[in-house]
C-alpha cells in the first residue's frame, strides 16, 4: 500500500473540484480516497507514505496518438511538406527499422512521456514484439493500433495481432486499425470492417489530415475518408480517428454517432502545415476528443503540456472567441478522453477500484503561484518542470529527475545514438 497524503487531489470526476484528501494505492488499483480515520491509520500497513507537500495529484496523462520509435528521425527530416516528409524521407528510414532498435528507440520516448506526467501511449508502429517488451520492461502501458498497409492479403496480420497482444499482459492491449486511407487499397479497409464485425471490435487509423488526403479519397470514392470508413463497416463498434483537421459536418455526425473518439494533435498538424481541426465544433457535437503528440519526427516533442496550451490557444484564435476550448475541457481530453478514446476504462479518473496511473503536479514553482485556479494553471503555465512524480499501475516509474525503468538512462541515450549513426550510413 501506497500513502499520498497532505496534498490536494483533483479526481477529474465531472464537477468533482480539487479535493483536500488523501489517496492510498495497493498494487495497480487505488484503494482508498478520502479523509481516512485515526483507526484506519493505524491499521493499515504502509510500504511507503509520500508526502505530497501541498502538492496537486491527478490522473496522468494519455498521449492518444503517437509513434514512439520514431524518436530516431526527431530533427532529421524538418520543414518539408508532408507527403516529400512521408515517401521522401521518413518510409526510407523506416524500411532500416528490425527489432533491437525500435527496442531501445521506444524506450528512449517513454522516457520522454514520463517527464511529461503520461503512463500510456497509443502507439501505431512497427515490430510490434519489441515494442511490447520496451513498454513492459519500463513498466508503461500501451494500446498498440494496428498499421497496416497495402492490400487485403494484410488483414491477416491485423487479426493475429489482435488475438496475440489482447491478454499478453496487463499493460498492453491491441486496437483494429490500418494506417490511413491513402496507404491502403478500399478491399484491405473493408477486411479492417469485417474484423470489427467479427470481434465486436473497435478500429483507429490517420483520418483527414490534410486537405489533399481528404480532396484525393473524394476523387477515388466520392466520400470523405470518414464517410468511406463508416460505409464500409470500420466504426460499427467505436473506435478512434487521429487528426480529424478537415472534417465536414457530416463527418462529425458520424464520429458521434458511431462513438469515435477524434485525436487532436496541434503541434504536429501546425508544424507539417496540415491545418488547425475545429475541436470547437467537436465538442459541440458531442464527440470525445483526445490529445496526442503525434511522433517525435513530426512534432518533434512528446510533452502533453505544450499539446494542451496549443490545443486552447489555436482554437481562441481560429473561432475569433477568447472563452473557446476551456481549460476544463482540455485538461479532460488529455486525461479522460484519452483513456476514453484508448478504451482504457479503468485509467481515466481518480477512484476506488480504477487504476493506480497518477502525476503530482509541483505547485512550489514560480508558474503555479498564485494559486488562483489549479486547472488553469496546468493548462496554460504548466510544462514538465512541474511534473514531480509519475506512477502507472501502482509503480512509480518517475520522481525528482530520476527514472525507475529498468534501464540505466544513460546507456538508453547511448544506444539510440549509436542506432542513429549507423542507420544514417546505411
Amino acid at each position: 500500500m501506497i500513502r499520498f497524503y497532505n496534498g490536494s487531489v483533483l479526481t477529474m470526476i465531472e464537477n468533482d473540484g480539487v479535493r483536500s484528501c488523501e489517496v492510498w494505492t495497493d498494487g495497480d488499483r487505488i484503494a482508498f480516497v478520502g479523509v481516512p480515520s485515526q483507526k484506519q491509520l493505524e491499521e493499515t500497513v504502509f510500504e511507503r507514505q509520500i508526502d505530497l507537500k501541498g502538492d496537486l495529484l491527478m490522473p496522468s496523462f494519455k498521449n492518444a496518438h503517437t509513434h514512439s520509435a520514431m524518436t530516431f528521425l526527431r530533427s532529421y527530416a524538418d520543414d518539408m511538406p508532408l507527403q516529400d516528409w512521408l515517401f521522401k524521407q521518413v518510409f526510407p528510414m523506416e524500411a532500416k527499422l528490425n527489432d533491437e532498435r525500435v527496442y531501445w528507440l521506444t524506450r528512449l520516448a517513454i522516457l520522454e512521456y514520463l517527464t511529461s506526467g503520461c503512463t500510456a501511449a497509443f502507439d501505431m508502429y512497427f515490430n510490434l514484439d519489441a515494442y511490447v517488451d520496451a513498454c513492459v520492461g519500463s513498466g508503461f502501458r500501451s494500446v498498440l493500433c494496428g498499421s497496416v498497409s497495402g492490400g487485403p492479403e494484410r488483414a491477416s496480420e491485423a487479426e493475429d495481432n489482435f488475438k496475440k497482444y489482447n491478454g499478453k499482459n496487463p499493460l498492453i492491449s491491441y486496437i483494429l486499425g490500418f494506417h490511413a486511407e491513402y496507404t491502403c487499397s478500399k478491399e484491405l479497409m473493408a477486411a479492417i470492417g469485417e474484423l470489427a464485425k467479427k470481434y465486436q471490435a473497435p478500429a483507429a487509423m490517420h483520418s483527414s489530415e490534410t486537405k489533399h488526403e481528404v480532396d484525393e479519397c473524394i476523387g477515388r470514392y466520392k466520400m470523405t475518408p470518414t464517410q468511406l470508413f463508416d460505409s464500409l463497416g470500420i466504426y460499427d463498434f467505436g473506435g478512434a480517428a487521429f487528426h480529424c483537421v478537415h472534417l465536414t459536418d457530416e463527418d462529425r455526425q458520424i464520429l458521434k454517432k458511431r462513438n469515435v473518439s477524434a485525436v487532436h494533435c496541434p503541434a504536429s498538424n501546425l508544424k507539417l502545415a496540415s491545418g488547425i481541426a475545429d475541436i470547437v465544433k467537436m465538442q459541440q457535437a458531442g464527440i470525445n476528443v483526445a490529445l496526442g503528440t503525434d511522433g517525435p519526427a513530426s512534432n518533434n516533442a512528446l510533452d502533453m503540456f505544450r499539446e494542451m496550451y496549443l490545443m486552447t490557444t489555436l482554437q481562441k484564435v481560429k473561432n475569433e472567441d477568447a472563452s473557446a476550448c476551456d481549460a476544463q475541457s482540455v485538461l479532460r481530453a488529455a486525461t479522460v478522453g484519452g483513456a476514453q478514446a484508448m478504451f482504457l476504462k479503468d485509467c481515466d479518473v481518480i477512484a476506488v477500484g480504477k487504476q493506480a496511473d497518477l502525476v503530482v503536479i509541483d505547485l512550489q514553482r514560480p508558474n503555479m503561484q498564485p494559486q488562483n485556479n489549479l486547472v488553469k494553471n496546468i493548462v496554460y503555465s504548466g510544462d514538465k518542470t512541474n511534473v514531480r512524480l509519475t506512477m502507472c499501475a501502482g509503480r512509480v516509474l518517475y520522481e525528482e529527475g530520476e527514472f525507475f525503468v529498468g534501464e540505466q538512462v544513460q546507456t538508453i541515450y547511448a544506444k539510440a545514438n549509436s542506432i542513429i549513426s549507423e542507420m544514417k550510413q546505411e
